[in-house]
């Protein structure tokens, strides 16, 4: 009898490596701060998955850019350095036009339209990332897009010669446009290029404008309602694919519910995020007649452009969203 405490002890530590060496362990590489919505959301996302999964997937989420800065997530995820990213689809534009989609300005401005165009988009998200050995998980829309300036402006007129924050393809050439300096400044390093005057305008949303404290620097924000660009939750189709088949289904239910989480946290957010800039001092504005004209003009012409780049796989996007 002596012997079977010790052996229940063995057994217990044999059950417990057992479990330890069944736990799999991934990073997930997120670019905004973890007050953000959308880095909130990836938190609760992780959550889901490991209590659906007693504890078997551990995603650890690294936010603001800890882990890598936001341009090379994407790259990290596909080459395995980490196992799931979440990344600025519209960053990526170059390297496909039909990322960039969801950037031209005043095709999709709101957010039913949004979903519209998410809908239109997303079979061939799915296509592209699977050809380049990644899933798509989920993508949730930023607040609407408006122009945060820090003088008044009643045309475009008025930003010609701005220093104008660009962080896309589309953000750079609407600079381009109007006539302002573009001047590549991403999400974690905005609050500093502002306080040293690399910048004065941006366009963004309220939710951007709170995080890095723009009211502190920039003293304007105009809804042009522009674009709601998306994120989205990308993961190593390899990682993926080396679940077993329960834990799979579980994260693909726990993506599907942050999907819904995010969209109505954006929405949320949007209101609540202009109310803090407007308490913390910032105008906020609606457009003029003018700026609201020149903005058009704008989203027009890249529109044109974007279709010639973007081919048959742009037109047949556009037709099913315009359907």
């Amino acid at each position: 009898m002596p012997i079977r405490k010790p052996l229940v002890a063995v057994l217990a530590a044999l059950a417990l490596a057992a479990g330890a060496m069944a736990q799999t362990k991934w990073d997930l590489a997120a670019a905004y701060p973890a007050t953000n919505f959308h880095t909130e959301n990836l938190t609760a996302f992780a959550a889901d998955v490991d209590k659906a999964t007693g504890g078997k997937l551990k995603i650890t989420v690294h936010a603001n850019a800890s882990l890598f800065k936001a341009p090379e997530i994407k790259r990290a995820v596909q080459g395995g350095q980490a196992q799931a990213g979440e990344i600025l689809l519209v960053n990526y534009q170059n390297e496909w036009q039909l990322f960039g989609a969801d950037g031209l300005p005043f095709l999709a401005d709101s957010y039913d339209s949004a979903m519209k165009l998410y809908a239109a988009q997303k079979p061939l998200l799915e296509k592209r990332f699977g050809e380049q050995g990644m899933t798509m998980l989920y993508a949730v829309a930023w607040p609407p897009q408006g122009i945060y300036s820090k003088k008044p402006i009643a045309s475009a007129a008025d930003l010609k010669g701005a220093k104008w924050r660009a962080y896309s393809p589309a953000t750079a050439r609407i600079a381009e446009l109007v006539g302002a300096q573009p001047v590549t400044v991403q999400a974690a390093e905005l609050s500093q290029a502002m306080a040293t005057g690399v910048i004065d305008s941006y366009m963004s949303s309220g939710s951007t404008g709170f995080d890095s404290k723009t009211y502190e620097h920039l003293k304007y924000w105009y809804d042009t309602q522009a674009w709601l660009p998306k994120n989205a939750l990308i993961v190593n189709k390899a990682a993926f694919d080396a679940l077993d088949a329960p834990t799979k289904a579980a994260v693909q239910k726990a993506a599907a519910d942050a999907e819904l989480r995010g969209w109505a946290a954006s929405r949320r957010v949007n209101t609540e995020t202009l109310d803090k800039l407007k308490a913390n001092g910032m105008s906020i504005l609606p457009p003029s007649a003018q700026l609201k004209a020149d903005m058009k003009k704008v989203g027009d012409t890249m529109l044109v452009e974007w279709l010639d780049k973007a081919g048959p796989d742009g037109k047949t996007l556009v037709d099913a969203f315009r359907k």
